[in-house]
């Protein structure tokens, strides 16, 4: 939100400088996000000065130029050669010195250079209102009066002023402070200066020949709508002040009726709304909903379908306006327009933020009924708007002010007390601070007592509605930065369930991090089309967009987003992990669970000038895998395939029925719905369970072994329908003592082999933790192994 420096002077008088200004703001709570100074005119007439024209003559090489002598208060005069056919001696007039930059109203601004001209010497420039962006008139040089002091700037003669503009971070619960008024409002009570509101006296009806009856039918949705009609308007350009002050917040002038209305707007924080007169059907207006699916074109000449909730301004035969949100093409004011129907309502912010969110509309209006306006401003800002209008069309006011306000807003009524509020704040604030903080707030006190005061808040606080709010309008006002830190803090010890969720949490992304991931975080909105099961699917009532309309079930497709979203940008070697929730469905109730996904795709380690490069294999993902599991000290895992239609191939470890987590190589169909090339390792832990799982070990010293421990490989082939899983079951069981270890390093399935089979490599780790082990003692461990493998599992060992 912008806000003007000689605007807000407007409603406070204050020496303040803007620097100062944007401080206290920001320690107010209106953070000042920028402060930009903004010139009246682009260039701000920046080195042009008043000069004085002592000689003209004739150009000796041209007919159509002057050879001018120019007094700009220097030492010596200038001799400039001018081309306008109304220069003179005895003038004062614009100068642009050498090396002045002037900005023209149309085309690119230019630096003015000391030259010849067809052979005579020219000094500078004798400017033209449009050379300077002071017009667009270009039929002769500037005149002055023949009092303006020679060699003085011209931004003095033109009263020009540079301006200030703050851009404000408005937090959605501030609408009070949507405005210049609103914003002055706080400057008032924390400077506790005056503020002069706006003085509407010399409104005057001068006569009821425009009589336009309005019906609201919608009172919850329009609780308030304010309407007057003027006539004999003439619609033309705004005056220039009214433009410099729309300009320098950023707001396009369009004509002098619209200019209004947004002026008003920006002035009292109350959007209105003006319509051709004579454009209202049945010169009748109603304030209703619509057929589901109406047609209506808005002014940016979209054909929109109306919902049957969105609140439309209508006349008696179709809609003309999306209440509070977006004007129509056909009742809006033009060049043509002679009579006006003046809008100020106040509408329900709920409706209104629907309807905007529906058709993906955002104006200053919705911005600002979104978050709640003052209903008591409805009739003050028609009131001025409407002498505005007048005074710049010309236009008379035709009709009494109609206000349709059936059931009035109430103030809020608080009672504070001031044992709660030194409580709260931390420091002890006087009875009299607190009077003069409220009343400048424009918070009224009904009562007092020595123990607190029953208060009356204006409905345009809409985020003020209980003590602690009262108490954080005095802090704010009193200032953080006034409140001091203690000498003494007190706290409270809180006991922690085991095992701490956020120390595991942390534990695993340290361990990550140190092995050359990167932490990662998405949003948990995605789309429908990434779900496996979407009748599960949580679904977004009031979507953004088509792409963030269910809630995520998997972190695979985040996950696989940012890895598309690098491979498109030349990054396609990564290691990423993420922590999130999943939701789903079940039946009538809500489910979420927090998952850890690790993704690895690309090379392992990148090519230097001692290695090739290495791509990454599934044995990467499963040695981080095994690295967090072992760090959890998870024990009793069965491992088995994996049952997710995500993987192309993979194992899950599961802990009694379920599992923990499931890792393996993504299938080319999920690869091929984000378009990524190569191939993608995944794992996906389920890290509710792996709390729950941590939450039962105890933690055991156990010496490290004294004697060595001996590898022993052995190559099988096997039916296809064997796991890896049967076979480590199968050793521990024939070797339950000195057996430590079973991992498989080979799998091959191919041609080679016959139809039905694969090839596993596996490795044994042996260890005997009183004695070194013989030879003789590991060939009969291996022997009982093959024994067992091969009655078993029909393992054929390959020699």
């Amino acid at each position: 939100m912008k806000i003007s420096y000689k605007w807000l002077q407007q409603f406070i008088q204050t020496d303040k400088s803007p620097e100062e200004l944007s401080l206290i703001l920001t320690n107010i709570g209106l953070e000042v996000e920028s402060l930009e100074k903004v010139q009246g005119v682009p260039g701000g007439l920046e080195g042009l000065v008043i000069g004085f024209v002592k000689e003209c003559s004739q150009h000796p090489n041209a007919d159509r130029l002057k050879v001018t002598k120019v007094d700009v208060g220097g030492s010596e005069d200038l001799q400039i050669v001018c081309g306008a056919n109304n220069v003179a001696a005895g003038q004062k007039v614009v100068i642009a010195t050498v090396n002045t930059i002037i900005y023209p109203t149309t085309g690119e601004p230019f630096k003015i250079n000391k030259s010849k001209i067809r052979g005579e010497v020219s000094e500078g420039m004798i400017c033209a209102e449009d050379e300077i962006g002071l017009g667009h008139d270009h039929d002769g040089i500037m005149v002055l009066d023949a009092a303006s002091e020679i060699g003085s700037p011209a931004k003095d003669y033109f009263n020009l002023q540079d301006d200030f503009v703050y851009e404000i971070g408005l937090t959605p619960n501030r609408a009070d402070a949507a405005s210049h008024l609103g914003v002055a409002r706080d400057l008032s009570a924390i400077l506790q200066i005056p503020l002069s509101m706006p003085d509407v006296s010399n409104f005057q009806v001068k006569d009821s020949s425009l009589i336009i009856p309005v019906s609201v039918e919608d009172t919850n949705a329009c609780p308030r709508y304010s309407s007057l009609t003027i006539s004999n308007v003439k619609v033309d350009q705004s005056p220039d002040w009214l433009k410099e002050k729309l300009n320098a917040i950023g707001v396009r002038p369009i004509n002098n009726v619209v200019d209004a209305t947004n002026y008003i707007l920006h002035d009292l924080g109350q959007p209105l709304h003006a319509f051709d007169a004579d454009a209202i059907k049945g010169q009748k207006v109603v304030v209703k909903s619509c057929p589901e699916n109406t047609s209506f074109k808005t002014l940016d000449e979209a054909e929109r379908k109306l919902s049957a909730e969105d609140l439309m301004i209508c006349n008696a035969e179709y809609p003309m306006c999306i209440a509070g949100v977006f004007g129509g093409i056909s009742s809006g004011v033009h060049a043509g327009t002679t009579k006006i129907f003046l809008e100020s309502a106040w509408f329900n912010a709920v409706s209104i933020r629907k309807t905007a969110k529906r058709h993906g509309l955002k104006t200053d209006a919705s911005f600002r009924f979104e978050r709640g306006t003052d209903p008591e401003m409805t009739v003050l800002a028609l009131k001025k708007a409407a002498m505005l209008i007048c005074e710049l069309t010309g236009g008379i006011i035709s009709s009494e002010v109609s206000d349709i306000y059936p059931t009035p807003a109430r103030p809020f009524d608080i009672e504070i007390s001031f044992r709660n509020v030194n409580r709260l704040i931390g420091k002890e604030i006087s009875p009299e601070e607190i009077r003069t903080t409220l009343k400048g707030l424009g918070i009224d006190i009904i009562s007092e007592t020595k123990e607190g005061m029953l208060l009356q808040v204006p409905a345009y606080k809409v985020d003020v509605t209980r003590e602690v709010d009262i108490i954080e309008e005095i802090l704010r006002i009193h200032g953080y930065d006034n409140i001091e830190i203690p000498s003494q803090i007190k706290a409270s010890l809180n006991y922690t369930a085991k095992p701490d969720k956020e120390v595991l949490q942390n534990q695993t992304a340290d361990l990550l991090t140190a092995n050359g991931f990167m932490e990662i975080l998405s949003n948990s909105l995605t789309k429908l089309s990434y779900s496996s099961e979407p009748e599960q699917a949580v679904k977004i009532l009031n979507p953004l967009s088509g792409d963030l309309d269910v809630m995520r079930q998997s972190l695979l497709f985040s996950g696989l987003e940012a890895i598309s979203y690098n491979q498109n940008r030349r990054n396609a070697d990564l290691k990423l992990y993420e922590f999130g929730k999943v939701y789903q469905m079940d039946g009538e109730n809500y489910k979420e669970n927090q998952r850890l996904s690790i993704f690895i795709t690309g090379a392992i380690e990148t090519e230097n000038w001692s290695a090739k490069q290495v791509a990454a294999v599934f044995y990467n993902l499963k040695a981080a895998v095994d690295q967090i599991v072992q760090r959890m000290n998870i024990k009793g895992l069965v491992s088995n395939d994996a049952s997710s239609a995500n993987f192309s191939s993979g194992i899950a470890y599961r802990k009694g029925e379920k599992a923990l987590v499931e890792f393996g190589s993504v299938s080319k169909a999920v690869l091929k719905k984000l378009d990524i090339s190569g191939e993608v390792f995944y794992a996906d832990f389920d890290w509710d369970l792996v709390i729950r799982s941590v939450r039962n070990n105890k933690i055991a010293y156990r010496e490290v072994s004294k004697f060595p421990s001996v590898r022993r490989d052995l190559s099988m082939l096997l039916n296809k329908d064997v796991s890896f899983d049967q076979l480590k079951q199968i050793a521990l069981k024939t070797e339950k003592g000195i057996l430590k270890e079973v991992n498989v390093f080979d799998v091959y399935v191919g041609d080679k082999l016959p139809e039905g089979k694969k090839s596993y490599a596996l490795s044994f780790l042996l260890q005997d933790e009183e004695k070194t082990l013989a030879d003789k003692q590991i060939d009969a461990i291996m022997q009982k192994l093959i024994l067992n493998f091969e009655k078993q599992a029909g393992a054929e060992i390959r020699k």
